[in-house]
């Protein structure tokens, strides 16, 4: 597992981005963290490192948005609002997931039974203790997760 500090929202955009210029097509990012920890802020950079130049923001009604701007194409969940992992398969999850491009999924924890195995997992905390803008960002695989 990696371990980051990022202490403005400038940096944590610019760690989004580094993993974006190295993502690769068939890629799966779970994104986690609490409310207003920068899960938007870091999608925008990875957003960027593809290559996606347009606006990117939360689906949080839509579930997924597609950005195909870049050089992969994006699908951008989030399932803060899935009340049933049922909900994703009803919009045929899978086609994205096992499909060309790069899926990034926010609120990944929950619905773990839908992650594939080789999933990359991201974790964005807060540290007040260290300042309003601070950051922890834990990027490994689910087993490394969960140490």
């Amino acid at each position: 597992m990696k371990e980051y500090e990022t202490y403005s929202p400038d940096e944590t955009f610019a760690l989004g981005r580094r993993l974006g210029e190295q993502a690769e097509s068939g890629g799966i990012y779970c994104l986690d963290g609490d409310l207003g920890v920068g899960k938007t802020v870091f999608t925008q950079g990875f957003a960027r490192g593809l290559g996606i130049s347009e606006p990117v923001c939360s689906p949080t009604f839509t579930i997924v948005q597609e950005y195909d701007g870049g050089r992969l194409k994006l699908n951008h969940f989030d399932v803060y609002r899935i009340a049933d992992p049922e909900e994703l398969e009803e919009i045929g999850y899978e086609e994205y997931f096992f499909g060309d491009g790069v899926c990034l999924v926010e609120w990944a924890q929950l619905v773990p039974e839908l992650i594939p195995e080789d999933a990359v997992h991201i974790l964005i905390e807060k540290a007040p203790e260290k300042g309003f803008d601070y950051r922890r960002v834990r990027i490994g695989g689910k087993e490394e997760m969960r140490t």
